[in-house]
């Protein structure tokens, strides 16, 4: 499995904690040294079954910034992904990509479902 995430956020840390209590390793990745590619985040997106707008994280800083909440309903998705793939920073994180599926952002519910059944 791979763990995308960011290592001051606080969400990603709580993500990690959980993965090494259950006992589960995964693979790490610094969203912010090694943002995903266009390819990685059609397929994820694809593969995740959400629909791309919640791929973005929209409390952070370049979200803001940039100004998408307003510009994003204008942009078609393969915009939005060249778009998330310039910038870690855009991406919803923790990403964690297993063989069946692909969870964006961490509840801690969901995961358990997905990797303990």
């Amino acid at each position: 499995m791979l763990l995308v995430c960011y290592p001051k956020c606080g969400t990603c840390r709580k993500a990690e904690k959980w993965l090494e209590e259950q006992g589960i390793p995964a693979e790490y990745r610094d969203i912010k040294e090694h943002n995903p590619t266009y390819e990685e985040l059609k397929e994820w997106v694809d593969r995740s079954g959400l629909p791309l707008r919640k791929w973005f994280n929209t409390s952070g800083l370049a979200y803001k910034a940039l100004g998408l909440k307003d510009r994003l309903p204008e942009m078609d998705e393969e915009a939005q992904l060249r778009l998330l793939s310039t910038d870690g920073m855009l991406v919803k994180r923790p990403l964690l990509i297993g063989e069946r599926f692909v969870l964006v952002g961490f509840r801690e519910e969901q995961w358990q479902a997905a990797l303990l059944g």
